[in-house]
């Protein structure tokens, strides 16, 4: 690879969790507001080579943010008020579950040293400036997915309330190709995992660019609403997100478009964004949420319009932890990197409820934080903020108007696993799920003729509640 090999020191202290209460239940009123006091079980997902991986030397993306990041969260000793788990890779077949095969097959044999013999096939998966071949590229794509994946399970079989995982959220990469510097789509691949078990799932994306790889995925059901917060003129990448994309068929008016102009600040964003999921949460009403958290929406970012600093950034945060449900934080964009470790060191101790002292701690990496070394640089004030109060006024208007379309959350009946959502399974994974679906429908006749709904318990070799016959999900 591309960086020098960096081993991370942990400090002093060990990974338990016995400084942390019990966390409460997630029978959450959304009525009466968020939840105060709330102490969840969180989980952290990191592996050090994650952040070894380099694009290429004039590239924005620098997983070495990654390394920053987890230093600062080690050195700020927030490990003891998580449990901190090194991810296994996804597999192939994982990764299958969305993407195209012969994609997933570029990706495995395409690297630096056979580019030249592979170039044809360039063009047809979106191969250039934006997402080139640099070495190792499956691998980590194999790394930062498989975390997104345990991120989700963990949170499915209930040992954790919050699962951190800053590798992930790459939200541009579509079934065929990559996109955005986004190769695998780690977000849609984790949200699959939660449809097994929750009837709802909340996307929320903070990022400067719009999630268009994610709305893509799910435009058309209306078991998972999008909810993306980004700049839009047309232009800007993506050149998504208009206000007007709401969703199609069984999925219309569950995707949420804010669409935001240059320069936004910190009390016009936080007003907007408390506003928006106050209603989309007492409409919608998930199981869970996947709160993307790209920091390029950051004053100063190396690729960002906007005038967002860090303590607004991580206040989008506190506000969806409050409501106490299950939830998914992952990372994004963010590419003046010394900034984007600060941020994402902030919200993970908003996540454990630490509150963090502004002087950030001595790591083998101070000096990218100078000359402040703080955990709150000044970073507003270099765009116009173009957001009038009365555009944002009719935004806001204009949504709200969308969710009353909604009446309510969807009822869902729930299976072992969730529907194949725009054909992401392969038909004879789908002729085999429609067989056990039918199997699961009829009703059965006990040996004196009764007539019995599958639903029901009973004591004979199909009994339904035996210790042993449960489904892992």
């Amino acid at each position: 690879m591309g960086r020098k090999k960096e081993t991370i020191v942990y400090p002093s202290g060990t990974f338990s969790t016995s400084q942390r209460e019990g966390s409460m239940g997630s029978n959450v009123e959304f009525a009466s507001g968020t939840v105060e006091h709330y102490r969840p079980r969180v989980s952290y997902y990191m592996r050090e080579q994650a952040g070894n991986f380099h694009y290429g030397k004039q590239h924005p993306m620098k997983p070495h943010r990654l390394t920053l990041t987890n230093h600062l969260v080690l050195n700020y000793g927030l490990h003891k008020y998580m449990d901190v788990y090194e991810p296994r890779r996804a597999t192939e077949e994982e990764i299958r579950e969305f993407h195209a095969e012969d994609y997933i097959d570029f990706l495995k044999r395409v690297t630096p040293d056979n580019q030249a013999e592979m170039q044809a096939c360039f063009s047809d998966f979106n191969i250039g400036d934006d997402c080139p071949i640099f070495d190792g590229m499956w691998d980590f794509c194999r790394i930062y997915s498989g975390a997104s994946i345990e991120a989700a399970r963990k949170l499915v079989a209930g040992t954790a309330d919050i699962a951190v995982n800053w590798m992930g959220g790459l939200h541009h990469a579509k079934k065929f190709e990559p996109s955005g510097f986004c190769y695998v789509n780690d977000i849609v691949l984790a949200i699959l995992q939660l449809l097994r078990y929750y009837p709802r799932v909340l996307y929320v994306d903070i990022d400067i660019h719009h999630g268009d790889g994610v709305q893509e995925a799910f435009y058309n059901t209306d078991r998972v609403m999008t909810c993306s917060f980004h700049k839009y003129n047309g232009d800007f990448f993506p050149g998504t997100g208009a206000i007007d994309e709401m969703g199609t068929g069984l999925g219309k008016f569950f995707a949420i478009n804010v669409p935001l102009q240059d320069g936004i600040d910190d009390r016009s964003y936080t007003q907007l964004f408390k506003t928006i999921m106050s209603a989309v949460m007492e409409t919608f009403r998930p199981g869970a949420i996947v709160l993307q958290c790209g920091a390029d929406s950051l004053g100063l970012d190396r690729l960002g319009v906007f005038n967002l600093s860090i303590a607004a950034h991580g206040e989008c945060v506190r506000f969806m932890r409050r409501f106490g449900v299950p939830m998914m934080v992952i990372g994004g964009g963010g590419y003046t990197i010394r900034n984007v470790a600060r941020c994402w060191t902030f919200e993970t101790g908003i996540v454990c409820g630490a509150e963090l002292p502004p002087e950030l701690p001595v790591t083998v990496y101070k000096d990218f934080f100078g000359p402040d070394y703080s955990l709150h640089p000044q970073l507003s004030g270099r765009v116009v903020n173009h957001n009038s109060k009365a555009y944002l006024n009719a935004l806001t208007a204009r949504i709200l108007e969308q969710l009353r379309y909604l009446k309510g959350a969807p009822s869902v009946q729930m299976q072992e696993a969730p529907p194949d959502i725009q054909g992401f399974l392969d038909d004879q994974e789908r002729r085999d799920r429609d067989l056990a679906a039918d199997k699961q429908r009829e009703q059965k006749e006990d040996r004196a003729g009764k007539r019995e709904d599958v639903a029901e318990f009973y004591e004979s070799d199909r009994d339904q509640d035996q210790e042993d016959g449960g489904v892992d999900v």
